[in-house]
């Protein structure tokens, strides 16, 4: 299955290729993804494409700078990142993803990123 996922001006596209339909979904309450607010999907760094728009991505890390948060320079939408908790995997922002309505996952459970391995 494939899916597009586009920033809210569509300057970025990225392709999705999950070797499995995406079905579920989480929310993290770090100090950053707390007030981001966006449900992430996994998604393995293989089956990411950027289409369209690399150019107009920007990057912002802290902290330790394992993790990697992607946003359109023009619209402020986050489009994915690079995990800290696993970097061989993306978050990609559920609501960014065509044909995907949050909603429609009900009660999307939350990881404990407060209280972070890398942390202690």
């Amino acid at each position: 299955m494939t899916y597009k996922a586009t920033c809210h001006c569509g300057a970025v596209e990225l392709q999705l290729t999950p070797k499995t339909p995406i079905s579920s979904a989480s929310r993290c309450d770090c100090s950053f993804c707390r007030r981001r607010g966006a449900a992430a999907v996994t998604m393995a760094l293989e089956d990411l494409t950027v289409v369209k728009g690399a150019e107009n991505l920007t990057l912002y890390q802290w902290n330790t700078k394992t993790a990697k948060h992607y946003f359109c320079k023009t619209c402020g939408i986050y489009t994915h990142h690079q995990r800290r908790s696993n970097p061989n995997e993306y978050g990609v922002n559920l609501g960014a993803i065509e044909g995907l309505n949050p909603r429609d996952f009900g009660d999307i459970p939350w990881v404990d990123g407060i209280n972070h391995p890398s942390d202690r």
